[in-house]
């Protein structure tokens, strides 16, 4: 009894792993058809966005499709033991739920084949297990096809520029207690007036290609070959 318990619950597991995996994927591709966030590390982008949704789907699969999993094989054995495509359709229909509970139709949608997904992966895997065959398969494959898709985007991706606008512009208004304080933080420009004048402090950025420059006002900061200036503008534009 205990190993028939320790081989259900290994089952489950494998098949809820697997099926998140799965629907984790297929969810950031969706997300990923109109373009990337951004074109810089696409790799680190694709895993941020599979840990969202992994963490979100694999929760109530875990939770809630196991425990009608469990009631429904219960069902199975009693009504229907050589039906596992009942058993499959009636998951599904309990994914529909999924609408009621988030009161959202988008989750009923999305629910129904999830559900499916998850029974088709956990009848197979019982299959395997009669053949007595192992489990790993559905745990290796995954990991590395997540680590290939993270490793192909990775280098794939355009390397990072060698110094931008905004490192120029973070180098330049970084430190507290100096000049830099009142300077807007980003580019743009500040106008107020101080002891009766107008004055306008600007933060901008230019590029400079292999010059540097550096004065109380002006920061530069260099990474690689190419070069971004930082500058702090302060005018004064007449009395108030």
């Amino acid at each position: 009894m205990e190993n028939n318990s320790e081989s259900l619950f290994l089952r489950k597991l494998s098949a809820t792993f697997v099926t998140t995996i799965f629907l984790s994927t297929w969810f950031v591709v969706i997300h990923f058809m109109n373009g990337f966030d951004s074109a810089y590390h696409r790799g680190n982008q694709f895993m941020g966005w599979f840990t969202v949704y992994a963490l979100y789907i694999g929760m109530i699969i875990l939770i809630y499709g196991n425990l009608v999993a469990v009631a429904v094989a219960y069902l199975q054995r009693k009504w229907f033991r050589q039906h596992d495509w009942l058993y499959v359709l009636i998951l599904g229909f309990f994914g529909l739920a999924n609408g009621i509970i988030f009161q959202d139709g988008m989750a009923a949608l999305y629910g129904m084949p999830a559900a499916i997904i998850y029974g088709m992966f956990d009848k197979w895997l019982e299959r395997r297990k009669r053949k007595k065959k192992s489990v790993k398969p559905f745990w290796i494959i995954p990991i590395a096809c997540l680590g290939i898709s993270w490793g192909y985007l990775e280098v794939t991706s355009p390397p990072m520029p060698p110094f931008t606008k905004e490192d120029a512009v973070d180098f330049a208004t970084s430190g507290e207690g100096t000049l830099t304080d009142d300077f807007p933080d980003n580019i743009g420009q500040w106008k107020g007036t101080v002891e009766g004048y107008h004055i306008t402090k600007e933060t901008d950025a230019e590029e400079i290609g292999m010059k540097r420059i550096l004065s109380p006002l002006q920061n530069t900061g260099k990474r690689g070959v190419n070069q971004v200036l930082g500058q702090l503008l302060m005018k004064l534009t007449g009395k108030a």
